[in-house]
């Protein structure tokens, strides 16, 4: 019995190793979960600001002039504050990514992490064009919440082979729910926030619980 258990135990280490050297395996639950409220408060911030422009649309200043903002006020306001929460989203997750890594005595950046990139990066960068091209050569705006969504999945699944499996399930979650919010243009946003926000959370939690806590705390 002893054998069998120190073979099991062997079995188990060189899968460890084989898996170590295979995926990426530094990535943070707690970059997740910073991700997933950075998106809610940024969704947040641009609910406002729609709902404050629709209040004030028609209304006029002393001057004569309107108070709305234009439309392409609109579109920049909301690409630069997407610019931000992306830029937000990646220093966090580079923060407690590294944090990780040190921690667990990984590299951060090897053959795998460069592959993780480049398969996530494909998706990403063909969906930001297609998504230029929604808002500024067709003015389809009502498109660029459920593509964000469809694309972000796509790239997650694309690159889930090279770190954790929740991955995987995590990128099928943003596709189906950007495949809802076609049918639904109304409640975009909302959509969104849940897929970049509330997914990012419980995705978090589940890989730091799963891998990063300890089991004393």
């Amino acid at each position: 019995m002893e054998n069998s258990k120190q073979y099991l135990d062997s079995i188990q280490e060189i899968r460890s190793i084989m898996e170590r050297s295979s995926k990426f395996m530094s990535l943070s639950g707690l970059s997740g979960i910073a991700a997933g409220i950075t998106a809610l408060v940024s969704g947040t911030i641009a609910w406002l600001y729609l709902k404050s422009a629709l209040k004030h649309e028609g209304a006029f200043n002393c001057n004569g002039s309107t108070q709305t903002p234009t439309v392409h006020e609109q579109i920049f306001f909301l690409l630069s504050l997407a610019v931000v929460t992306i830029l937000i989203a990646l220093a966090f997750s580079y923060f407690f990514t590294r944090r990780n890594a040190k921690r667990k005595n990984l590299p951060i950046w090897d053959k795998t992490a460069k592959l993780l990139i480049l398969n996530m990066g494909i998706p990403l960068v063909t969906g930001g064009l297609f998504i230029l091209a929604l808002v500024f050569n067709f003015q389809m705006y009502e498109f660029v919440a459920p593509s964000m969504l469809i694309f972000y999945g796509l790239a997650l699944v694309n690159a889930s082979k090279y770190t954790f499996s929740h991955t995987h399930w995590l990128g099928l979650a943003e596709i189906a729910l950007g495949l809802i919010a076609l049918m639904f243009f109304t409640y975009g946003l909302l959509a969104w926030m849940i897929g970049f926000g509330l997914f990012h959370i419980i995705y978090g939690i589940v890989l730091y619980n799963q891998f990063e806590k300890k089991p004393n705390s």
